[in-house]
């Protein structure tokens, strides 16, 4: 009875995943409280995934690459990568996938996505290569490298805490190492060869970010205020056309001179010029309920308009992305008062291949949204350091503690050392490391908790009770005796790859970190039933939860790099699909060549 009732958890755990009727950090509480209730679990295990180990040394590792990217330490690369990365977009790929491999095997792979982001459009637009050529191989490379080292992911530490729950002890820190390198040079030489040939020119380096991204030439235009106007002696605020007609105004111009924002207090008067972002209904609705003249030169695109319409000295346009932990996610523009609260308007909203320019005020935000922001180039800087949002565009040094940088990355290497050579845990190196950041300047104190990724914290601590009510109930022990009972008869090479197919289509569909929760137990068992070598089969679901490169929202950095690159979703399937399929194919055979899975003594 037990057996069937876990299951069926896990079946309606896996429909929630999918139809994402919540966000699934949220689904994985629900599963824990609901194992709680059902007494599948004691209140106790119900909560123990808060205190886990692995749990605790994810967050602890969220807070190092934190210190890392606030002192600057990932930008002193970006001349290396300048200065070897050449014109050819093979070489570019190459040198590029080498940098960020070799980063994200020790430093969480979303934070090295972040910092490099701007780096690599920056760098794109000055060597005239298109974006959508390199940041799907950006996304791939540091997925590839963070399988190099125990920390170079969170998968990689919940599959270690896994392990050692069930008895067969924590992985070392280079433990998989040999293997990661392997397929980290594997794939990185599939993406120089292939993602020239493979990834389309879709956002061209030279782009004007209004005209050709945006298509803002029919939404953004200028109007004037007549004599018969009903707006003249009024505020913005007190004539509350922008919540009325759905319109921005971007600028005043009065007598030539440009007023930027903030605007809403400033009183209107007759010739009184506003730049103005909104359809073509309502620009028509608001010249006749409010006596406003639309200026035939820029009236629904006979003019283009370019980013010079809307910058100027003091004001500036910019793309800023959507992060995973941001407070602004599941709200809308207009109930965040996002205007008020950073000073900017929002133009336009990119969601993947989505281009939404028409009542953007009332569309909640999403992770990965790519927002194009308007507004005066301090706030612009402004935005540069906020947790909530990347500003895609070089960072502005000054907001970095560049003097800390050394120490930062002296805490880092210390941490790895110690773990290296099993002087102490890495859980307690990281949390050391965590508060050597806090003393030395590196981060203050209120940072760390904006670092975290608490989505991730929540998801792992809500699932981990449903791998344990599996444990108790003898689930896993069902599961793994059919899986024997069907591939009883095959060889160990096939198993791996099975394990690693089905892994693969799990992280897809879930998250990398619910696939190795999940498959991990089952895998251990069957090879224990079969006599095989388990940390084979941990080491098989392992690599294959993390390597996920199908589908845009399949792994976070994808995610992060769909909207800037101006990528559509089969973009990722077209390039991702054949390296799915090698790495499918080598990584089992890698693992039996360094690992063995002769029949376990």
């Amino acid at each position: 009875m037990q057996i069937a009732l876990t299951l069926g958890i896990l079946i309606l755990a896996l429909i929630a995943f999918i139809a994402e009727w919540l966000p699934v950090d949220i689904t994985a509480l629900l599963i824990a409280v609901v194992l709680m209730l059902l007494e599948l679990v004691t209140p106790e295990e119900g909560i123990s995934g808060f205190s886990n180990s692995a749990t605790i040394t994810v967050m602890a590792m969220f807070i190092l690459s934190e210190g890392i990217g606030r002192t600057g330490v990932i930008q002193v690369v970006r001349d290396v990568l300048i200065k070897w990365g050449g014109k050819n977009p093979r070489q570019q790929i190459f040198v590029m996938g080498a940098i960020v491999g070799s980063i994200t095997a020790f430093i969480n792979n979303t934070a090295v996505v972040a910092v490099f982001l701007p780096i690599v459009e920056d760098w794109g637009k000055k060597q005239n290569i298109s974006v959508s050529k390199l940041l799907i191989p950006l996304s791939y490379a540091t997925v590839l490298g963070g399988m190099i080292t125990l920390i170079g992911t969170s998968t990689n530490i919940v599959a270690s805490g896994i392990s050692k729950e069930l008895g067969y002890g924590e992985f070392g820190l280079f433990q998989f190492t040999p293997l990661g390198i392997i397929t980290f040079i594997v794939g990185l030489i599939y993406l120089t060869l292939a993602a020239p040939r493979l990834l389309p020119d879709r956002k061209p380096s030279t782009s004007d970010l209004v005209a050709q991204d945006y298509g803002l030439n029919d939404y953004v235009s200028e109007v004037v205020i007549t004599p018969r106007s009903s707006l003249v002696g009024q505020t913005l605020r007190s004539s509350k056309i922008q919540r009325t007609f759905d319109l921005d105004v971007l600028e005043i111009i009065r007598n030539d001179i440009h007023f930027p924002q903030p605007l809403a207090d400033k009183i209107l008067a007759v010739g009184d010029i506003l730049l103005v972002r909104g359809s073509r209904d309502d620009l028509l609705k608001i010249r006749t309920k409010r006596g406003l003249d639309i200026l035939p030169e820029v009236q629904f695109g006979q003019k283009t308009l370019g980013e010079t319409e809307l910058s100027s000295a003091e004001e500036g346009v910019a793309e800023v992305l959507i992060l995973s932990n941001a407070n602004l996610i599941g709200s809308t523009l207009k109930e965040l008062r996002f205007r008020q609260r950073y000073n900017v308007t929002a133009l336009a909203i990119r969601r993947g291949e989505e281009l939404r320019r028409e009542r953007i005020g009332k569309i909640p935000l999403r992770f990965g949204d790519l927002l194009l922001v308007q507004g005066p180039k301090q706030s612009l800087i402004g935005l540069q350091t906020s947790r909530d949002v990347l500003v895609i565009e070089q960072r502005d040094t000054e907001t970095l503690r560049q003097d800390k940088a050394g120490i930062a990355l002296a805490i880092v290497l210390g941490v790895v050392v110690i773990a290296a050579f099993d002087w102490m845990p890495i859980l307690v190196t990281a949390l050391a490391g965590v508060i050597l950041m806090i003393v030395t300047g590196c981060l203050k104190p209120g940072e760390i908790y904006s670092a975290v990724r608490w989505d991730i914290i929540f998801l792992l601590a809500g699932l981990f009770p449903l791998g344990i009510a599996m444990d108790k109930s003898g689930a896993t022990e069902w599961l793994a005796s059919h899986l024997v009972a069907i591939g009883g008869n095959l060889s160990g090479y096939w198993l791996l790859m099975f394990f690693y197919l089905a892994t693969s289509i799990l992280t897809e569909l879930l998250s990398n970190n619910a696939a190795v929760i999940l498959m991990i137990p089952v895998a251990a068992n069957v090879a224990t039933t079969l006599e095989l070598n388990p940390l084979a089969f941990m080491f098989a679901v392992t690599f294959a939860a993390s390597n996920s490169y199908l589908t845009p929202i399949g792994y976070q950095t994808n995610t992060m790099v769909y909207g800037p690159g101006g990528y559509k979703f089969l973009d990722f399937t077209r390039i991702g699909a054949p390296l799915n399929l090698l790495l499918t194919v080598i990584t089992p055979l890698l693992i039996i060549w360094l690992y063995g899975i002769a029949p376990t003594q």
